[in-house]
């Protein structure tokens, strides 16, 4: 069977600048990928990832790579072996897949066999802020809420931010998200400061470099992967520095390898957090399938957006609601 591949790149603005520890960004820039037998056309949407050395340019090339196989009517089992994990595998995974439920009209849970998501509860996150920005962002998410809370950026400012927003919502919960952003010298400091505080689990405090030293740390504070894993291919590297991983499309290059990666790395005993990139809604939607499968679900991105997709996700309080169809999945 003949297809034909579109590429497009889109840019979406954001309601207000998002700052991780490496930076800000003031948009969602996506590549929206769109494969047609020339009746049905499924759908894909992948972010660039710039920690792994990815761009829009070279995404785009990555795709453009192999447009004829592609054409020629490759499948997702094929393009497994053809691109590594990575954004760019993941637009065109996605967009099979998509294709796929079309073609055989039935609902991407029906061809997996998951049980289908309506709605399910999810962390919020507090872009990095001062402390009395935070914690007016804080008390906007109900008590209950689980919040994901961005730091990295000055381990003093850090401690203002924790206590600022605990005195604005004292009776959430929270991941800390470092992004790779405290040495092991601050974290060992700030350690025993948590123990004050609601903390469920730290998401990659150091530099992947370092995170050997991860070992020697014990209590009752989780450690997540999230910079330091991908895919199947990290699962070894995970064993007795972290207890969590973090499992983004955009990492394990689409949903094909993310339902392998969630079996093995449930199966190694590992916890599952369900992560995003600052995206739409097309981009959400294939990771919201395995929202039952996993302990943690920080599915939010497209939250962020000044606008969405027609037909996306509706985010309630803490709860994600998923329309599926007809933006994607059908």
């Amino acid at each position: 069977m003949r297809y034909q591949l579109q590429v497009n790149v889109e840019r979406w603005p954001l309601r207000q600048a998002f700052t991780i520890a490496r930076g800000s960004k003031i948009e969602a820039e996506v590549i929206v990928v769109q494969i047609s037998d020339g009746t049905y056309t499924g759908c894909g949407e992948c972010v660039p990832y710039k920690r792994y050395s990815e761009d829009i340019v070279s995404v785009h090339a990555q795709i453009e790579s192999v447009r004829a196989e592609v054409e020629n009517g490759l499948d997702v089992e094929g393009l497994q072996t053809l691109l590594p994990a990575g954004a760019a595998r993941n637009a065109l995974d996605c967009a099979l897949w998509d294709l796929r439920c079309k073609q055989q009209q039935c609902s991407i849970y029906q061809l997996l066999d998951i049980a289908s998501v309506v709605s399910i509860p999810i962390m919020q996150t507090l872009s990095l802020d001062t402390p009395q920005a935070m914690a007016r962002a804080a008390a906007q998410h109900p008590p209950g809420s689980m919040l994901k809370i961005k730091l990295g950026q000055g381990v003093n400012l850090d401690i203002e931010r924790l206590a600022a927003i605990h005195a604005a919502t004292p009776d959430t919960r929270w991941v800390l998200d470092v992004n790779e952003g405290w040495t092991l010298e601050e974290l060992s400091n700030l350690l025993p400061e948590l123990k004050r505080y609601p903390v469920v689990f730290l998401e990659q405090p150091v530099h992947r470099d370092n995170e050997q030293a991860l070992a020697h740390y014990q209590g009752a504070i989780k450690f997540c992967a999230d910079e330091s894993f991908h895919d199947r291919s990290s699962l070894s590297d995970m064993q007795g520095l972290y207890q969590v991983v973090n499992i983004k499309l955009d990492k394990t290059g689409g949903l094909t390898e993310a339902l392998a990666t969630i079996k093995a790395a449930k199966s190694a005993g590992l916890e599952i957090m369900l992560g995003c990139m600052v995206c739409t809604s097309l981009g959400i939607l294939p990771a919201l399938l395995f929202a039952g499968m996993a302990d943690f679900v920080d599915l939010d991105g497209a939250m962020f957006l000044a606008t969405d997709r027609e037909n996306g996700i509706e985010y309630v309080n803490s709860l994600i609601n998923s329309p599926l169809y007809p933006l994607w999945g059908l």
